[in-house]
């Protein structure tokens, strides 16, 4: 399991690198600049510009002076906001994407798997029928349709909580945002754990536990859980970093200072620092889930490790 899990990580750095040059070279090639902008600055202060954020720089040397920074932590100065670095911008917004992620991602989770077990275990039931239409709903209307559905519901019409904002972690102002991701997130892993049970419990080896008289809930908790989750494992780590990291358009609906904000604030402005730094942050947490998804595939089937 160590050699596994050794082999998988040295694996990611080269992808980590790969996506690096690759957004690097695209942000720079573009035409156009950080400081064009309407109101045109003299030849004099452009210059200096250049010079303090090293444009002036080959684009070469300007891409190993990045490196050589980002090895050492640090993601840069911003273009756009004064007196910040990218580590401060990171570090103000990580913490506000983390909790309503991961919040909704862990919640989802139990709630998905539960919801599938059950309605695979009583097909053609009310509650098949919950979790399909409840699949349904979340894969036809997208977040910018639902987002402002609960807005409308629970903040204007029976006030229970805040329309938007951020207020320090108060949880008012996180139940909308938590419930639009885990609505969207349950319904896909809600469908999912139902389809896939439903087909482990019609293999071979089950029909033969059935057949040995062994008890319903020792079938499916100890032979059939355990193949059913493969499916629901390979669609966590998108669906967490969709939560995480790239839920744009919930933190534009509800108006929270994440990630989403920033990447949508970086592109704009063409910060090409600001933009870099979120690749390179959204990059390593895609890499470090899909190996925790790899680890939990190996402890599911042992015969993946090998």
């Amino acid at each position: 399991m160590w050699t596994y899990t050794l082999r998988r990580f040295l694996s990611t750095l080269p992808t980590l690198l790969a996506v690096i040059t690759v957004c690097y070279l695209l942000l720079h090639l573009t035409p156009g600049g950080p400081f064009d902008s309407e109101r045109k600055v003299s030849a004099a202060v452009l210059a200096n510009l250049q010079a303090k954020y090293h444009l002036d720089m080959p684009i070469w040397k300007q891409y190993l002076y990045y490196l050589w920074n980002l090895l050492h932590g640090d993601l840069g100065a911003s273009f756009r906001y004064a007196d910040w670095s990218v580590n401060d911008l990171v570090a103000r917004a990580l913490p506000v994407s983390l909790a309503v992620g991961g919040i909704s991602m862990l919640i989802s989770i139990v709630i998905g798997i539960a919801l599938g077990i059950i309605a695979a275990l009583r097909q053609n039931s009310i509650v098949d029928y919950f979790v399909m239409l409840l699949g349904n709903i979340g894969s036809a209307f997208p977040s910018f349709v639902i987002g402002p559905v609960l807005i409308m519901l629970f903040a204007l019409w029976m006030k229970w909580f805040p329309a938007g904002g951020w207020d320090e972690f108060n949880y008012r102002y996180m139940v909308l945002p938590i419930a639009l991701l885990t609505f969207i997130n349950v319904s896909t892993i809600g469908r999912i754990m139902r389809g896939s049970l439903i087909e482990v419990l019609n293999t071979n080896f089950i029909r033969t536990a059935r057949a040995k008289g062994l008890p319903l809930r020792t079938i499916v908790f100890r032979h059939a859980l355990r193949p059913a989750l493969l499916p629901v494992v390979s669609v966590i780590g998108p669906l967490a970093i969709d939560s995480i990291t790239a839920a744009i358009v919930t933190e534009s609906v509800f108006s929270l200072p994440g990630l989403g904000k920033l990447i949508v604030n970086g592109a704009s402005n063409r910060d090409y620092t600001l933009v870099l730094g979120l690749v390179v942050l959204v990059t390593v947490l895609a890499v470090l889930l899909n190996l925790l998804v790899d680890l939990a595939y190996a402890l599911l089937d042992p015969k993946i490790r090998y």
